[in-house]
């Protein structure tokens, strides 16, 4: 899903998204258990993270992705893919490759209608005892609610947080609550904190006071199907 400034180009809206849309997400794939064989991920992109997991574990990976631009990349990346947008893959039935032992969903439920029906729909397509690793924007990021509080207006960005293709917006409370809104058995909660090795500390140590739920960007919570 894009949006574009006036007078830009694809090109133009793409190489400033890059960091937000086309990485390997380290963080993501520290989570993912290496036993998983069958990968569902959800707007895959370029199929940057689910190559990394497919030459990691020598997974099967099927990628779903809205985007025909980052989908035809990832064709080459991933065993199959599947041009659609996430909601409407769900709602069509069970695919012939499920049932899936991993769900990985980085930065895509923040984009969609009904992230909690899309999530529920998802864990139906899992075999007991898969792993579902989500990635989602820290709606209570700091420097985002200062630029509200300052500015008196909500954020419409590129990338990150305030993103402006993000349709719903959640704490860390809310991201639970969806990931346990599906049935899913919490297993973790992981904060991404922003910055340099420096500035990582600073945050880990205040990780542990009442400032935790401002600080970090995004949170990756984790998951098992009972």
């Amino acid at each position: 899903m894009r949006s574009h400034r006036s007078g830009e180009s694809d090109a133009d809206l793409r190489t400033r998204r890059e960091h937000g849309y086309e990485t390997a997400r380290p963080d993501v794939q520290a989570l993912v258990p290496r036993t998983a064989q069958h990968i569902l991920e959800l707007g895959c992109s370029t199929g940057a993270l689910g190559s990394a997991l497919k030459a990691r574990n020598g997974a099967f990976v099927l990628g779903v992705e809205i985007d025909p631009e980052y989908a035809r990349e990832a064709e080459e990346r991933l065993d199959r893919v599947v041009v659609a947008d996430a909601e409407t893959f769900l709602g069509e039935g069970k695919p012939e490759d499920a049932p899936f032992d991993c769900l990985v969903g980085a930065d895509v439920f923040e984009h969609l209608t009904d992230p909690w029906k899309a999530l529920d729909r998802a864990a139906n397509l899992l075999e007991p005892g898969a792993t579902v690793v989500i990635s989602l924007p820290n709606v209570l990021h700091w420097p985002g609610l200062w630029r509200i509080i300052i500015g008196g207006r909500w954020p419409r960005d590129d990338a990150g947080v305030f993103d402006r293709t993000h349709l719903r917006w959640f704490t860390m409370r809310d991201a639970v609550d969806l990931l346990e809104g599906a049935g899913l058995r919490l297993q973790t909660v992981v904060p991404n904190y922003p910055g340099r090795a420096w500035r990582l500390t600073l945050m880990q140590l205040l990780g542990h006071t009442p400032l935790r739920r401002f600080l970090p960007v995004q949170w990756i919570i984790v998951g098992v199907k009972p």
